[in-house]
C-alpha cells in the first residue's frame, strides 16, 4: 500500500519537497519541515518560488524543526508517519564524521517517536559515507557515518539500499554543502531505506511440561535453546522455507519409493535409551544437552485450561509455574545418580536414536521408504553452518542383502538427482553460479557424508558443506535377511542452500517480515530485510583452573546463551603460559552481529561483561 503521510526533514530550499509532491498522488500527505527560520530563508529566490508552489497545493510547511527531536514539533494525534526523509544529512560547516555520525544517531532515535510501526526512514547519503558494502568504493568503517550502527541507536535496520537519483525526482537541487549555496556531490550517492527492528528484548528459558507414561514432568528449557523449542516449523499449516523443502524432497523419492511416513516422538531421551547412540555416534551422543525432569504434580487442566499444545508431536505445553528454588534432596538417593523428583534425560541429538527401534519392528517392510522428521538438539561450536538446534529428515530403507549394491546406488541416484534440481531453482537465468552434490565415501566402513559444494551466497564465496550422511551398518534381530540403509539430512541447511540464505539464525527468526518472502510449496530468491548490520569486535582472556579440563564446546555454548546467539565467531588467538607460576592463559576474539535486529555497541558491551562473569561461574576460569 502506497505511503499515505510523509514527513520531510532538513529541507534547505523545498526543492525536493516541491518536486516529489508533484508525482505522488493527491491523497498522500506531506509535512516539510526545515531547521531555519521563515526569515533565513527570505533571501534565497529558489527557496520562496519552492514554498510557493507547496502553499499552492496545500503542503504543510514547518519551520524551525529540529530532527533530533521530532517528538517535540508534533502532538501526538500528528504522529505516525508512514515515510521520514532526510537527505543529506550534514551538521554544516567543516564538522568531522563524529559529529555527523552524532547527527544520524539522534535523528534514528527521534523518528522511533513519530514514526508508524511499518514505516520506513529514507536517508541519502554521498558516496562512501555510510560505510556499507553498497558503497563504491567502500571507505574504512573508522571514517565513515557507520549510518546502520547509528541506526541501531534508534531501533532501526537497513532493509535496502539503492542509488540517489535526482532524475526521479525533476527540479530537486540540494544545496547546503558545509553551510554553503553549494550542491553536495551527488555522484554515487546512495538512499538507504531503514525499518524497525523487533526490540531487542532477554529472553528468558521457559518452564516445559511433558507426559511420559502415565506422569506428568516439567524442565527448564535450556538458555541457548530459547525460542527454539516447539516452533512448530514442520507442521501442517507452516509455510516455513524448511517444511517447504523437506515435503519438495519426500515428493520427489515418493516417485520411486513407496513411502511410510511416521511421526516424531517426544523429543526427550531417557538416560538409559541413548545406548542405541553409543557404539558409532559417540560424538552425537556427547553433545547432547542433557536436563532434569521434576515430577509435577500439580493440577495440569488449572494451568492450560485443559489443552496441550502439539508441536512435532512433542507433548510438550508452557506454563508459569516455577519450579522449586531449595528442593530438599536426600544424601542417599543422590548417591544413587540423580536427586529426589528428578530424571536425568537429554534432548534427542539426531533421528538416528530411532532406527533400531524402527527396524525391529516386526511389521517393518523391505523396499518401503520410512520417513522421519523432526527439530534436534546439539551443542557445537560457533560458526556460520553449525546449529544447536535444527531440523532434520530420515529416510530408512530396509532391502534383502542380495540386492544391496542395486538398492543403495538407485537411492543415491536418486537422492543426487533430486538434491541437484532444488539447488538450481533459484539460480537466475544464464547464472554460472550454483552448487554440486557428492557423497564422499568415509572408509573404513560403507557410510558417506553428503556434502555440497556451493556458490549460492556468492561467487566469492565457495562453501564446501556437509548436509547428511549415508550409513549401512544397521542391523536388525528380527529382519537378519535384511540390509538397510539410512539417509540422515539436515533441513536448516539445505533450506539455506536452496534460497541462498546466508545465516541460519534467520530461520529461527520471529520478525513476520521473514515468512512473507516465501509462498506456500514455491522455491524462489530470498531477499533479506536486514542488510549489512553492524558488527562489533571484543577480546576476552582468562587464567585456566589447574585441576579441571577446559571445553572448549562448553565456552562456545556458555557465549551462545549470554549473547542470545549474536556471537557469530570465536576466534583462538593465543595461549600463554605464565613462567614462574606455570599457569595456562587462552585469549580469544568475539564477533558480535544479529541477522534480524538492532545490535548496539552498548548492549554488546553488557554481554560481554555478563559473559566474563558466566564463564568463571561456569567453567571455572578467572578472567583476565
Amino acid at each position: 500500500m502506497a505511503p499515505r503521510r510523509l514527513l520531510l526533514v532538513g529541507e534547505g530550499n523545498f526543492s525536493f519537497a516541491a518536486a516529489l509532491s508533484e508525482t505522488l498522488d493527491p491523497s498522500t500527505s506531506i509535512t516539510a519541515t526545515c531547521l531555519q527560520r521563515p526569515a533565513d530563508l527570505a533571501r534565497d529566490p529558489l527557496a520562496r518560488e519552492n514554498l510557493q508552489r507547496l502553499r499552492e497545493r496545500g503542503t504543510e510547511v514547518r519551520f524551525g524543526v529540529d530532527c533530533t527531536q521530532l517528538v517535540d514539533a508534533f502532538e501526538l494525534q500528528d504522529r505516525e508517519f508512514d515515510r521520514i526523509y532526510f537527505n543529506f544529512p550534514h551538521c554544516g560547516r567543516k564538522a568531522g564524521v563524529a559529529k555527523n555520525r552524532e547527527l544520524l544517531a539522534k535523528f534514528f532515535q527521534s523518528c522511533a517517536d513519530v514514526l508508524a510501526e511499518e514505516g520506513e526512514v529514507h536517508v541519502a547519503l554521498c558516496r562512501g559515507q555510510g560505510g556499507t558494502p553498497a558503497d563504491k568504493p567502500m571507505r574504512e568503517w573508522h571514517n565513515s557515518w557507520q549510518v546502520v550502527a547509528m541506526a541501531a541507536l534508534g531501533g532501526f535496520i537497513l532493509s535496502d539500499v539503492h542509488p540517489f537519483s535526482c532524475e526521479a525526482v525533476p527540479g530537486y537541487k540540494c544545496t547546503g554543502y558545509r553551510s554553503q549555496d553549494k550542491s553536495f556531490h551527488v555522484e554515487g550517492a546512495l538512499n538507504h531505506i531503514f525499518t524497525r527492528s523487533l526490540p531487542y528484548e532477554g529472553l528468558q528459558p521457559r518452564i516445559s511440561r511433558i507426559k511420559l507414561g502415565d506422569q506428568w514432568f516439567s524442565f527448564l528449557e535450556p538458555e541457548v535453546l530459547v525460542g527454539k523449542l516447539n516452533r512448530g516449523f514442520l507442521e501442517a499449516p507452516s509455510y516455513h522455507p524448511i517444511k517447504t523443502i523437506n515435503e519438495k524432497l519426500i515428493a520427489e523419492l515418493g516417485k520411486a519409493f513407496p513411502l511410510k511416513r511416521l511421526k516424531c516422538s517426544s523429543p526427550l531421551l531417557p538416560q538409559g535409551d541413548t545406548s542405541v547412540l553409543t557404539s558409532c555416534h559417540c560424538d552425537i551422543l556427547s553433545s547432547a544437552f542433557w536436563i532434569s525432569l521434576h515430577e509435577d504434580n500439580s493440577n495440569f487442566e488449572s494451568l492450560t485450561g485443559g489443552t496441550t499444545q502439539d508441536m512435532e508431536d512433542f507433548l510438550v505445553s508452557f506454563s508459569e509455574l516455577s519450579l522449586p528454588k531449595n528442593p530438599r534432596r536426600d544424601s542417599k538417593e543422590e548417591a544413587q545418580e540423580g536427586t529426589y523428583g528428578q530424571a536425568k534425560v537429554c534432548l534427542r541429538p539426531s533421528l538416528l536414536v530411532h532406527v533400531q527401534a524402527l527396524i525391529q519392528a516386526p511389521d517393518f517392510l523391505p523396499g518401503s521408504l520410512y520417513i522421519l522428521s523432526g527439530p534436534v538438539f546439539q551443542k557445537c561450536r560457533i560458526s556460520p553452518f553449525t546449529m544447536p538446534a535444527f531440523h532434520e529428515t530420515l529416510f530408512i530403507l530396509g532391502f534383502n542383502k542380495n540386492l544391496k549394491d542395486g538398492c543403495l546406488q538407485s537411492l543415491l541416484d536418486h537422492l543426487k538427482g533430486i538434491l541437484d534440481s532444488l539447488l538450481t531453482q533459484t539460480l537466475l537465468k544464464g547464472s554460472k553460479l550454483g552448487s554440486s552434490v557428492e557423497f564422499v565415501f568415509q572408509p573404513p566402513g560403507e557410510d558417506y557424508m553428503i556434502t555440497v559444494k556451493s556458490q549460492n551466497f556468492g561467487p566469492d564465496c565457495v562453501k564446501d558443506l556437509i548436509i547428511g550422511s549415508v550409513t549401512t551398518s544397521a542391523t536388525s534381530i528380527i529382519h537378519k535377511d535384511q540390509c538397510f540403509v539410512c539417509v540422515s539430512m539436515n533441513l536448516d541447511l539445505l533450506a539455506m542452500l536452496v534460497w541462498g540464505i546466508s545465516d541460519w539464525r534467520m530461520l529461527w527468526t520471529f520478525d513476520n517480515r521473514f515468512l512473507k518472502d516465501f509462498a506456500p510449496g514455491k522455491i524462489e530468491p530470498f531477499k533479506s530485510y536486514s542488510l549489512y548490520p553492524p558488527y562489533y569486535v571484543h577480546d576476552i582472556s582468562f587464567w585456566l583452573d589447574t585441576k579441571k579440563r577446559f571445553d572448549e564446546v562448553e565456552f562456545h555454548t556458555v557465549a551462545r546463551a549470554v549473547s542470545q546467539d549474536t556471537v557469530i565467531s570465536i576466534q583462538f588467538l593465543s595461549r600463554f603460559q605464565h613462567p614462574k607460576t606455570e599457569q595456562v592463559s587462552l585469549c580469544y576474539r568475539l564477533t558480535y552481529q544479529t541477522c534480524d535486529k538492532a545490535l548496539t555497541q552498548q548492549q554488546v558491551a553488557s554481554m560481554q561483561s555478563q559473559l566474563r562473569k558466566e564463564i568463571q561461574q561456569r567453567l571455572h576460569v578467572i578472567p583476565r
